[in-house]
């Protein structure tokens, strides 16, 4: 399938997106790709697979929740321009 020019302009104009007369070619062939893209995806043949509706059929594998790199404040906030014991001191930004 290929777009003509006063198709690209309504497919902007129904996206509500400012297209320049000298970006509609650009446009133009951006769009004819994707399209030619699609066709190239619809002639897979996918007889047998079953359709996946979404990432809530899949288990997630879940691992321990655990602190690794704790208790090494003294090497976070070694660079710190000003601290209040374990934190980082800021300037008040709030009256």
């Amino acid at each position: 399938m290929s777009l003509d020019p006063a198709t690209v302009r309504r497919i902007a104009k129904l996206a509500r997106i400012r297209v320049d007369e000298a970006q509609v070619e650009a446009l133009r062939t951006d769009l004819n790709s994707i399209l030619g893209w699609i066709e190239q995806l619809n002639e897979v043949d996918v007889t047998g697979v079953e359709p996946l509706t979404g990432g809530t059929q899949m288990a997630l594998r879940l691992r321990e929740d655990v602190v690794s790199d704790g208790g090494i404040a003294d090497a976070v906030l070694g660079n710190a321009p000003d601290r209040n014991g374990e934190f980082f001191a800021v300037p008040k930004v709030v009256e």
